[in-house]
Parts: C-alpha cells; sequence; structure tokens
C-alpha cells in the first residue's frame, strides 16, 4: 500500500476551513488549478467528494463535516512539533536527573549542586549512581544523563564532553602519622608501606610510573577499588594513600596531605552525555551547574598541607570516557 502524503493533511485542513478552492489557493500560495488538482488527490485518497457546489458555492459532506475536528488538531499537533522548544521554566521543572560518578565526587561536590539545584528548580531529583566500569552504554541507552571521568582517548562520535577541572595527585596520611611532619623525601615516602587504588587490583598505575625516574619504588601492601577505601585504611593505620587532590578534599577529612616528592601525575576530570540531548533546555541548565561547582575557587600554588584541603585545580580540555585516575593502572588505563 502507498504511503499517504501528509501534506495533504493541510490542504484539507485548509479547504474545510475556507470551503472554497480559490480562498484555500490564496492562504497555501497555490494557484487554482494546483488547488483543483490537490483537491482531486484528496477525493481519491479519501473516497469521498469532500466538497460539492451549492449555487454559486461549495459544501461540505457529511463525511468531511465528520473529518474537519479530526483533521484540525493533527495539523495543530504537527505544528506543535515542528515549533521550536518553549523556553525553559525552571519554576515548574519536574524531572529526575541521574549522574553516574567516581567515587569521592559526590561527598566532595554533591551537596553544593543539591543545593544549588534546588533553589533554582525544586521539582528537579538528582539520582546520584556509583561508577564501578568504563563504558559508555548508560550513556546511550538513556540510563545515565550525566557522568564524570578521566579521558585517555578520543571519544564515540556520540558522546560530548567538557572539561571540568585538572587534579594533581597528592599523598594522605592519618593525624600523627610520621610523614605527616617534616620533609618528605623520596626515600622516606619509598619506606612507608602503601595502600594502592585499582579496580583491576593491579599494584602499579600512574604514581609509580611518575615515582619511578627517582630511583625508588612504593611498596604497596594492599590495594583496594576505591578513594574512599584507601583513605579509611590510610586514617586508621599507617599506611599511605595517594589520591586526586581535588576529587577527594571531602573524603580526607581530619587528615594530613603532603606534596609529592616527583612531579605528581595530573589528570582532567571531565563531563559526559550522550549528543542526543545537547540541545535540551533542561540538560543543558543542569551542565552549567555541575560545571559552576566544580569551578577552580583558590590559586593553584597553595600547597595541601597549608590550606587543610581546600581545592587547587584549573580546567583543561579532554575528550572520550577512559577513568586513567580512577583506576590507577598502567598503560591502556
Amino acid at each position: 500500500m502507498a504511503r499517504p502524503d501528509l501534506n495533504l493533511l493541510v490542504t484539507l485542513d485548509v479547504l474545510l476551513q475556507e470551503g472554497s478552492v480559490t480562498r484555500a489557493g490564496e492562504r497555501l500560495a497555490l494557484s487554482p488549478s494546483a488547488m483543483s488538482r490537490a483537491l482531486a488527490r484528496l477525493r481519491r485518497a479519501t473516497g469521498d467528494p469532500l466538497l460539492v457546489r451549492a449555487g454559486r458555492g461549495l459544501v461540505p459532506t457529511p463525511h468531511a463535516l465528520a473529518l474537519r475536528d479530526r483533521v484540525r488538531g493533527l495539523v495543530q499537533g504537527a505544528e506543535e512539533v515542528l515549533r521550536p522548544a518553549e523556553k525553559l521554566d525552571l519554576a515548574t521543572l519536574a524531572r529526575t536527573f541521574a549522574l553516574r560518578t567516581s567515587d569521592g565526587f559526590v561527598e566532595r561536590f554533591g551537596p553544593a549542586l543539591v543545593a544549588e539545584v534546588g533553589r533554582a528548580a525544586p521539582g528537579v531529583r538528582l539520582r546520584f549512581l556509583r561508577k564501578t566500569k568504563k563504558d559508555v552504554a548508560p550513556l546511550r541507552e538513556g540510563g545515565v544523563d550525566l557522568e564524570t571521568g578521566v579521558i585517555e582517548h578520543a571519544p564515540a562520535p556520540d558522546v560530548v564532553s567538557a572539561p571540568l577541572f585538572t587534579d594533581r595527585f597528592v599523598g594522605v596520611v592519618r593525624d600523627g602519622h610520621p610523614l605527616g611532619t617534616g620533609k618528605v623525601t623520596a626515600a622516606r615516602y619509598a619506606a612507608a608501606r602503601h595502600v594502592h587504588v585499582s579496580r583491576r587490583g593491579l599494584v602499579e598505575g600512574l604514581v609509580d610510573e611518575a615515582f619511578h625516574p627517582t630511583g625508588h619504588r612504593r611498596t604497596v601492601v594492599t590495594v583496594v577499588d576505591g578513594f574512599s577505601a584507601a583513605l579509611a585504611l590510610a586514617n586508621a593505620s599507617d599506611l599511605v594513600a595517594t589520591v586526586p587532590d581535588r576529587h577527594t578534599a571531602t573524603l580526607r577529612h581530619g587528615m594530613r596531605a603532603f606534596e609529592l616528592p616527583f612531579q605528581p601525575p595530573e589528570v582532567v576530570v571531565s563531563l559526559l552525555w550522550h549528543v542526543r540531548l545537547d540541545a535540551d533546555p533542561a540538560h543543558r541548565w543542569l551542565r552549567d551547574r555541575v560545571l559552576d561547582v566544580c569551578r577552580p575557587d583558590e590559586p593553584a600554588d597553595v600547597r595541601p598541607d597549608e590550606r587543610e584541603g581546600a581545592d587547587r585545580a584549573s580546567a583543561r580540555g579532554a575528550g572520550g570516557p577512559e577513568e586513567a585516575a580512577l583506576d590507577q593502572g598502567p598503560h591502556g588505563r
């Protein structure tokens, strides 16, 4: 069966409103002959004359009268679909957004984000999901609206990203730990016992790659799959946790942070979303809120032990969803 020409719905709508081929043609900018051909096609499609002559004018048939309101509704609905989206009304917006984030992100940035969203859009609900593996399927399938991560490789064509902040690794120990006082040298750092973070159970990663040129190696005695677990162990023992500075500021409250005695690894934490949501006004608004709460708020040259857990970062570009820092594994993280 041939597919119907939906453009005829607009023609029929105007014909039934005007009851005149001439006036309908004027509204549609069509010549009388073109309108007559369109009416002939409508008659063939519906199997009904639709408009018949009565004296010097045309009157609708019973079938045309039965169609009139339905056709008007269909045309109006199509016009609404093709009309530009209405201006976003935050006061009435009711929507749930799912954000998949890495260990420590919610603790550090969640309170400010929830507060800012709640002030402007009280009907918006945020659903935070912990990121347990590296894949873009949740973004593609619609289960996740936004995701944070460290990007290593070029992004998939259907994934969009924006940098949130740059983070660098610092050493963290419990209050009263020997490394909490005095200059931390490469030898002192190497002599300590370390907890390493790796989702895949690896015992070396970014930190070790940066440390090896000093001629020393860390003694890793335990491996965990997240920063919160690493910091909990370090806070209750003499273990040293080496973690991203800004990302873990809240998690390490009450602990001592120190500059690493070598060039620390730096990573760019980015925000990722699927391209289908790129032009969505509500999604764009939420992205801007995430960017706002992650903006650096302190100069980058303040030492961790001088500011007791405050932030240090500067935004940089990135693209694609590979989380090197949050696994700390070697090449191909």
